[in-house]
């Protein structure tokens, strides 16, 4: 699980392992990563759990990452993308990508083509990206789909929501046939640190009051945890689910030529190749 150290990633991990699961927490940094171990199992009781560095927005930590845990974990049943930011600013990851489009997007495209064997290993492999209601208002901007002309918050986190349902709906196809399925959801509006500057602390008020009428992580967390272990949707592939229950997506994130145009596009800007 990516993002495992806070809000929704968090919650799912503490349910995951309280449920039996050996969890491992993909979070960038070691601090908040090792204190957010201790939450999980203190609240979950267990202690099958591992945390292991991954920084979405560094295409060499991935694969260094990938690499690891190939070596400790030959079978993966399950794949959480939960990791995700939102930047009031532009700003560019190691790579030079956008950052919300390379963490968000990007980053997870690479991670899950990496550890693909280690799913189709497993008895029934399951993907799951964690999107957002706000795909609908979003567009893939294929003049200038890092934004270095025309950024804006939401321009750029609709995009890379957008493009997580497309990366779902595409990877759906090419695992047609197989014991691997993907799917993606909406968590809901839930108070998180989403938004707020680690830094600068900007945001932070406007959070704490918006928080009052947001579901807290533990209910966020609730369809990532269904589909993840789920007896319910075993064979369901390709899908994008909100409260445990399938959902309408926008008529952007059903076009099957963007699919697969965004596709071929990510492959080359993270350098895979199959």
């Amino acid at each position: 699980m990516t993002g495992a150290n806070s809000g929704v990633g968090l919650a799912t991990a503490t349910e995951l392992a309280r449920r039996g699961a050996t969890v491992v927490m993909a979070c960038r940094s070691a601090a908040r990563g090792e204190q957010a171990l201790k939450e999980v199992r203190q609240r979950s009781g267990s202690d099958k759990l591992e945390l292991m560095l991954c920084d979405l927005g560094s295409l060499e930590s991935i694969r260094n990452f990938a690499r690891e845990l190939q070596g400790r974990h030959p079978v993966l049943d399950v794949l959480v993308n939960n990791a995700g930011l939102i930047t009031v600013k532009r700003e560019t990851t190691r790579d030079g990508f956008e950052s919300q489009l390379g963490v968000n997007h990007l980053g997870h495209f690479l991670l899950t083509n990496l550890l693909l064997e280690q799913l189709r290993r497993a008895p029934q492999g399951r993907i799951i990206n964690v999107s957002s209601g706000a795909h609908k208002i979003g567009s893939i901007h294929w003049e200038d789909p890092h934004l270095a002309r025309s950024f804006g918050m939401w321009r750029a986190y609709s995009q890379s929501k957008l493009a997580n349902i497309l990366f779902t709906k595409a990877l759906a196809e090419r695992l047609r046939g197989t014991a691997v399925t993907a799917n993606c959801l909406h968590p809901g509006a839930v108070g998180t640190g989403l938004g707020v500057d680690r830094q600068t602390g900007f945001g932070k008020p406007i959070m704490a009051f918006l928080g009052l009428f947001f579901l807290t992580p533990e209910q966020g967390a609730e369809t990532s945890v269904y589909l993840a272990a789920s007896d319910e949707v075993t064979s369901v592939s390709g899908e994008y689910f909100y409260r445990k229950k399938r959902a309408p997506v926008s008529k952007k994130a059903q076009d099957r030529e963007s699919a697969e145009r965004l596709w071929a596009w990510s492959e080359k800007e993270v350098g895979w190749s199959v």
